[in-house]
């Protein structure tokens, strides 16, 4: 794919989301709150272990982790939230889902359905755009990093599936019982991805013109404000000085 990525556009746009900090931890609570409804030992609950090693790694507090694990289980009361999927379509025609964790399905809709309008999007019927991806666990990696070959016997003993190397980085992906596997790995061999998610990949890619480019962002921007997104997927890849050009009129 010419200039950037697509995961190295889902990378600069997490590093601009994670900056809200206080949002991010309420989303990251309500990931381990459902997690822990199955179970509050993540030893023997692989998705609560997963949201919590996220919230770790985003530097959430230990003492609100607990008290999320806590709600989960119920020994701390709490509320009961519902795990949603939104398909729709965004500007370029670009495929985007969201993953949804709320306590009010009606309110939530009713929001989803106005940012799609406003920001020039349309949100569709459920199947309308999943079929283009498949879940896998995605790693980035600067190339500086580690060598080709070193990283290729690293990963793949590890149990990942494919390395792809693109301009300034590696991607890895792996199936999501080897992401745990394969991120221990990266740990041990003192390697820091820049990203590292357990995520829809998309089977192919809209590439966009600076119009449509700036329109999608802001769309996810306006998506990912909303307290009830957990995450925002989609299939767009922008070259890399349009995403140099957006970067510098922000």
């Amino acid at each position: 794919m010419a200039g950037h990525s697509h995961w190295a556009n889902i990378a600069h746009k997490k590093g601009r989301a994670d900056k809200v900090r206080g949002k991010l931890f309420g989303k990251l609570s309500r990931a381990i709150i459902v997690a822990a409804q199955r179970g509050g030992d993540p030893s023997m609950n692989l998705a609560l272990r997963y949201a919590i090693d996220k919230a770790r790694k985003n530097s959430m507090p230990r003492e609100n982790i607990e008290r999320a694990i806590k709600k989960g289980t119920g020994e701390a009361g709490g509320v009961s939230y519902e795990e949603l999927l939104y398909e729709g379509y965004g500007p370029g025609g670009v495929a985007i889902m969201c993953d949804i964790l709320t306590d009010n399905r009606n309110r939530t809709a009713s929001e989803i359905r106005k940012i799609f309008e406003v920001r020039n999007g349309k949100l569709g019927a459920t199947g309308c755009v999943s079929w283009m991806f498949e879940r896998k666990g995605i790693f980035m990696v600067p190339a500086d990093a580690i060598e080709e070959e070193a990283l290729m016997e690293l990963v793949l003993e590890a149990g990942a599936d494919d390395v792809k190397t693109t301009e300034g980085s590696y991607e890895v992906y792996c199936q999501p019982d080897d992401f745990e596997t394969v991120e221990k790995a990266f740990e041990q061999a003192g390697i820091q991805p820049t990203l590292a998610e357990i995520s829809r990949v998309p089977s192919d890619t809209v590439e966009l013109d600076a119009n449509d480019a700036a329109k999608v962002l802001k769309l996810i921007d306006s998506l990912e404000d909303n307290d009830d997104v957990q995450s925002v997927t989609s299939n767009f890849n922008i070259p890399d000085e349009i995403m140099e050009q957006i970067a510098a009129e922000a």
